[in-house]
């Protein structure tokens, strides 16, 4: 019964038509109806140290992102690199390193903006950079233990079995255990991502699908920041790619937008960009609407409103230079404007509003209090997943992160006791908000890591790990090289059909029995684990960072396997090789 609940969990899982979490918890119900496990055991993922601390992380690294400490991070790493093979280093070597040490999901949602942006204003092809930002934080995730969540929760098993007397002479698995095998996987398929990878990736352009976007004239102002006195070249402004540097006023006078003019404080820049590149120019550091009302919130806690002028509001033949209206309630910044899918080519003060002109405008909450009866704008939506960062806690929330991997590094504090810490510091300096902090765990994720470790429980009691383990041992002959093999092989076919977190979970007790009848360490077997489930890069359902890339670098499933199954095996042969002898059987 319980085969047949596994077979029929992976099927629904590749079917892929229904959400994932969805499917574990059915999983979880079923197991529990046919009494499989005990309740108890079934839910035992919802209180594994692994499962918390992931959801501890996920605050810290959102404290990153929304403090710009990320941003600053990766413009003094990474630059305006002027070639592919730059680019590749500036940004790959500083992701193998960043993911060692945050959750490698979030740091991919972070890198995928800035890595935009590097290919927006450089024109590189972003196709040969996205797969590879995946892949080599998928790797450097396997260095720490706190790299990716997978290695938190095989930790956090082996200290449960440990506690149930099912292993015996393993310790806790350390900080930096992983490392003896994670840096030299690592440095291999960085090598790999640097030569036979790119060019083994597609040269294609993502979003090309004929469709024609709503272009805007937006304005911005250059204020007292890291933009001044900086020249257009080296904020990446001289050659845009996605959008036009339509004009620079300094002072009323209109200057040539050449590469070598350096930006003053004031400096009134006028652009023509896509609907979707806007956000971009938007948070942007450095950057302000140049036309607002007085905002009374700070503009990190402002977000974007796409918005339709209605005929009935009083803004209807004004021009935008006189605004705000004296009687006007809104508080609001102007971001772009647009007539008929197309930007103004007049300045945005001369440009008189007409009805049905569609705008882009930053707001504050108060903003659908007051548009709450609708008679200025026939239409409001909403643009989620953008926000100005906070820069001024930048160094509060990378102190913050320091500290927490320094304290759990050295044994101080446990890694889930310092993830809290981090996560409660967060708020409390100021750099999320409650609300933000709350919204920025993915319960989602969660919820699917907690069934999966209540799934091990129903595979370890009716017998099953013991027969598939049975099975293993009879195929290597007794030799625990060719069982370690097998249980890599194993956890790599299942985390590229299924989450790699289940195929560690459901390997876990397999390995726990292998290891157990061959009388032999079973810490390898866990390094394995580890790694093998980590290693999702034939297939973009595997993880979901490779998901979060396809569509910025226009992939297709057949170059995920072009580019992965070598990569498997480069990596594979390199922990197989080093885990025996490092880790000692």
């Amino acid at each position: 019964m319980t085969l047949g609940l596994l077979i029929a969990t992976i099927a629904f899982l590749v079917w892929n038509k229904l959400p994932i979490w969805l499917v574990f918890i059915g999983a979880i119900t079923v197991a529990m109806t046919l009494r499989l496990a005990s309740p108890a055991d079934l839910l035992k993922g919802y209180s594994n140290t692994g499962v918390i601390t992931v959801a501890a992380l996920y605050p810290v690294a959102a404290g990153m992102y929304a403090t710009g400490a990320i941003s600053l991070l990766t413009e003094w790493a990474v630059g305006l690199p002027k070639s592919l093979a730059i680019a590749r280093v500036k940004i790959f070597v500083p992701v193998a390193f960043a993911s060692a040490f945050l959750y490698n999901t979030p740091l991919v949602a972070m890198m995928i903006p800035a890595v935009r942006d590097v290919t927006r204003r450089t024109g590189l092809n972003g196709s040969k950079l996205f797969m590879g930002l995946s892949y080599i934080a998928l790797l450097g995730g396997t260095i720490t233990l706190i790299g990716t969540s997978v290695n938190l929760i095989i930790a956090g098993l082996v200290s449960d079995a440990v506690a149930a007397g099912q292993l015996s002479g393993v310790g806790p698995i350390g900080f930096f255990t992983p490392a003896l095998i994670g840096v030299p996987a690592t440095i291999a398929g960085l090598i790999y991502m640097m030569t036979i990878g790119s060019r083994l990736l597609p040269d294609r352009a993502a979003g090309q699908t004929g469709v024609e976007k709503r272009t805007y004239r937006t304005e911005f102002r250059v204020d007292d920041s890291k933009l001044n006195g900086k020249t257009l070249d080296q904020v990446g402004l001289a050659r845009p790619v996605g959008f036009t540097l339509e004009s620079l006023t300094r002072n009323g006078t209109s200057l040539q937008p050449a590469p070598s003019v350096t930006l003053q404080s004031g400096d009134l820049l006028a652009f023509s960009a896509p609907a979707d590149v806007l956000p971009g120019l938007w948070t942007t550091l450095g950057l302000v609407p140049a036309y607002a009302t007085k905002m009374f919130s700070q503009r990190h806690e402002h977000q974007l409103v796409e918005v339709v002028l209605s005929a009935r509001s009083p803004a209807i033949g004004h021009k935008v230079g006189d605004l705000p209206l004296p009687d006007s309630p809104f508080q609001m910044m102007l971001v772009g404007v647009s007539r008929h899918g197309k930007a103004p080519q007049e300045p945005l003060s001369e440009f008189h509003l007409e009805a049905g002109d569609a705008g882009v405008v930053e707001v504050d909450d108060a903003f659908f209090y007051e548009n709450r009866r609708e008679t200025d704008f026939i239409l409001t939506k909403r643009l989620e997943g953008f926000r100005v960062q906070r820069i001024d806690r930048a160094l509060v929330a990378l102190v913050i992160t320091v500290a927490m991997i320094v304290l759990a590094a050295v044994g101080i504090l446990t890694m889930l006791n310092a993830a809290l810490l981090a996560a409660m510091a967060m708020l409390l300096g100021g750099c999320l908000t409650i609300d933000r902090l709350w919204k920025s765990v993915d319960w989602q994720t969660i919820v699917i890591l907690g069934a999966a470790i209540g799934l091990e429980a129903a595979v370890t009691g009716s017998g099953l790990a013991g027969r598939i383990a049975g099975l293993f041992g009879a195929i290597g002959g007794g030799s625990p090289m060719m069982a370690l093999a097998a249980v890599y092989i194993g956890t790599v076919l299942l985390t590229n059909m299924i989450s790699n977190v289940a195929a560690a979970v459901l390997m876990f007790s397999v390995a726990v029995s292998l290891s157990s009848s061959l009388g032999v360490s079973f810490l390898p077997f866990a390094m394995v684990l580890m790694s093998g489930a980590s290693h999702a890069f034939i297939n973009p359902a595997g993880f979901q960072t490779n998901l979060m890339v396809q569509q910025p670098g226009g992939y297709v499933f057949s170059d995920y396997a072009r580019v992965g199954i070598p990569l498997t095996l480069i990596v594979g042969a390199v922990v197989l090789l080093l885990a025996p002898v490092v880790y000692e059987f």
